[in-house]
């Protein structure tokens, strides 16, 4: 069995599942900063199918749980009329729902999109995919915060030198 990494073969285990306009209006809703909730689901499949296909693991599984995980379909900032839990306890349940609407889900994708915001949601994931997308998702997150803290810091910085360079310009002119 040939183990190598193929980007050809990744976008094909997500192509029915990125092709889908439900699935398309994740790029609507922001999930961390910058990074909308498409993007983070697609870095944690890409993340999932490298890792689960290097440790010879369910990988088509594990990459398709992970381009569905957060298939909720909501800001999580904004309060929502009738969402009286917390986002972190209730959008797996909300994504599973969502998912299974759409596409035919075996039981390790169920699970595995169930079960990734473990340990908030108590009950451990059953296989070893559903750890590692526990694990990729929360990277992920980590990620884009650090990404758009670095970005914010460097912007802040040319705002702090714009700032001295205008007052030592209006210095001058005074």
């Amino acid at each position: 069995m040939n183990n190598a990494i193929s980007a050809n073969e990744f976008k094909s285990i997500i192509k029915d599942l990125i092709e889908n306009n439900t699935v398309q209006k994740m790029n609507d809703f922001r999930q961390h900063y910058d990074t909308s909730c498409f993007d983070h689901c697609y870095k944690v499949a890409l993340y999932n199918y490298i890792i689960c296909k290097k440790l010879k693991l369910d990988y088509v599984s594990a990459t398709r749980a992970g381009m569905l995980h957060d298939l909720f379909l909501y800001d999580w900032r904004i309060k929502q009329p009738g969402r009286k839990k917390l986002h972190a306890f209730h959008h797996p349940r909300t994504a599973l729902e969502n998912s299974m609407k759409l596409f035919s889900l075996n039981q390790k994708e169920k699970d595995i999109i169930l079960k990734h915001m473990w340990p908030v949601t108590i009950i451990p994931p059953r296989y070893i995919e559903s750890y590692i997308t526990t694990f990729v998702d929360k990277y992920c997150a980590l990620e884009e915060s650090f990404v758009h803290y670095k970005n914010n810091k460097k912007l802040n910085t040319v705002y702090r030198y714009a700032y001295v360079f205008l007052s030592l310009l209006v210095i001058r002119i005074i």
